[in-house]
């Protein structure tokens, strides 16, 4: 592919300064203006130009071209008919907001149905601190119970679920925005 590339640029190259190069008299050694270009030249330049069109066509196609099918490509999927129905609800539109719509987040729909099968842990009380506590006092606490119920400093069975359970209360309450929703959904639960 790069030694026709080449090939094709040389061709270009040449016909052009054949094309550009002004014609000597010889006699007064000067430049004549006048450009005679023969029918042959017509053509040889006419062919360079398909040739490089052609080859830049390649060049910008070889994606396309050179792409391996996969099973996906063969088979006759619900997907691939309903073109209208993926332009409308592919994960492009995901972080798109219209005005007026409240964004509904991850963690905001894990909190509502938790809160729907009565499963909204009490992250307070995992951590052991108080609901007006500081981000200060929560990431104290958090390293305390951390190092007290890690699972390589206790032989409890339990310390691994334990310590999962610490991490999410810590996770949830230590980011300002996911501690303001979590006490929102957890005050009307």
């Amino acid at each position: 592919m790069n030694k026709s590339i080449f090939i094709i640029f040389g061709i270009i190259f040449l016909g052009i300064m054949q094309f550009v190069s002004g014609q000597v008299s010889e006699s007064e050694n000067e430049l004549d203006m006048e450009l005679i270009v023969s029918d042959e030249e017509k053509i040889i330049l006419f062919a360079a130009f398909i040739i490089a069109i052609i080859g830049i066509f390649l060049f910008l196609a070889r994606d396309i071209i050179m792409r391996k099918k996969t099973s996906y490509d063969s088979e006759e999927l619900e997907s691939k008919k309903d073109k209208t129905y993926e332009k409308y609800h592919s994960d492009w539109s995901d972080d798109y907001e219209e005005l007026g719509t409240r964004k509904n987040t991850k963690e905001d729909k894990e909190f509502r149905e938790a809160i729907e099968n009565s499963s909204l842990p009490n992250y307070y009380k995992i951590l052991e601190t108080s609901q007006d506590a500081t981000q200060e006092e929560i990431k104290n606490q958090y390293r305390k119970l951390a190092k007290k119920l890690h699972p390589d400093k206790t032989k409890d069975k339990e310390a691994e679920s334990i310590m999962t359970q610490i991490n999410k209360a810590y996770e949830v309450l230590s980011n300002e925005e996911l501690k303001e929703k979590y006490d929102r959904y957890f005050k009307s639960n």
